[in-house]
């Protein structure tokens, strides 16, 4: 019998499989790596990197879903080094940003704003840790997603730099108390119960997956040819539909509730179930009130 000869230390290569299971993660370390960069980035006040960084941090954030996904290696390791890491990327890295940018110069307890906002992010991690464990996904998010919050952040100085904020809020002097806004919005969005859209996915075998494809070339060509004009604008839709839609949906859910009751008062049906009034001082003290009875004394 001819005897193989064994590779010297006994090591063995790697196979395929076991390099799928380790890219989620690596894709997750590089996410973790722009988020510090960024957070050296603002220290140093390079902002307009610091942000960017942030924006590179989600794509990386995006793919290390799919790839978890289309592989079938996705793993309970993978979503808790998932959800520290977007502490630090979409969490703390946005809030330092703000805070060296704005609020540094604001006041003496104005980094309480950052802190708010980092609250924010790690509540809303949590709990979508517990909601989502061993349930199925679905196409809605409850909160704003801490990626879009974080990126939206981000964007905001290069958005800053252009004319059309010079036209707009650096004209009218608001840039203070439209970051003070817009940062303790995004946290409370995060912990509500507001439902967020998840992007569709694509496909070219139905409509959905038609939509799908034109939503993503659309904001990959508007990324790549205008970014400073359009990421902002676009993060800033995406919290105010949300936001536009939950309102709608209680205003007519407390419209058709009104509706229900009083067709149940014209009716009778809820006036027969009503309880008895409560008697009067009069009747009080005349004692009627001592002698009236219930359907269960009678």
């Amino acid at each position: 019998m001819e005897l193989i000869p064994r590779r010297s230390g006994g090591a063995r290569r790697p196979s395929m499989r076991q390099v799928v299971v380790v890219m989620p993660s690596a894709f997750t370390l590089g996410n973790l790596f722009f988020g510090f960069w960024s957070i050296v980035s603002a220290f140093n006040g390079n902002y307009r990197w610091a942000g960017w960084f942030i924006v590179f941090s989600g794509i990386l954030d995006m793919l290390d879903g799919r790839v978890a996904r289309l592989s079938n290696t996705g793993s309970r390791f993978g979503a808790e080094l998932d959800s520290l890491v977007d502490v630090i990327s979409f969490g703390v890295a946005p809030a330092l940003l703000i805070y060296f940018l704005d609020f540094a110069s604001a006041g003496r307890f104005a980094w309480i704003l950052s802190y708010i906002y980092v609250t924010g992010v790690a509540l809303r991690l949590a709990r979508f840790n517990v909601l989502s464990a061993g349930k199925p996904s679905t196409g809605w998010f409850t909160g704003l997603p801490s990626p879009s919050a974080g990126m939206t952040l981000a964007v905001y100085y290069p958005f800053s730099q252009t004319d059309w904020y010079r036209a707009s809020v650096a004209y009218l002097d608001l840039q203070h108390q439209g970051l003070v806004v817009l940062i303790l919005l995004l946290a409370l969005l995060m912990v509500s119960n507001v439902k967020y859209p998840k992007f569709p996915p694509i496909g070219l075998r139905s409509a959905r997956g038609l939509f799908g494809l034109a939503v993503h070339l659309g904001i990959l060509l508007g990324a790549l040819l205008a970014p400073e004009y359009f990421l902002f604008p676009l993060g800033l839709f995406y919290v105010v539909f949300g936001l536009a839609r939950a309102t709608v949906l209680g205003l007519m859910e407390r419209q058709e509730t009104a509706m229900g009751v009083d067709e149940r008062l014209a009716d009778g049906s809820e006036l027969a179930d009503a309880p008895p009034p409560e008697p009067t001082g009069i009747e009080r003290r005349a004692g009627w009130g001592d002698r009236r009875q219930t359907s269960e004394d009678q």
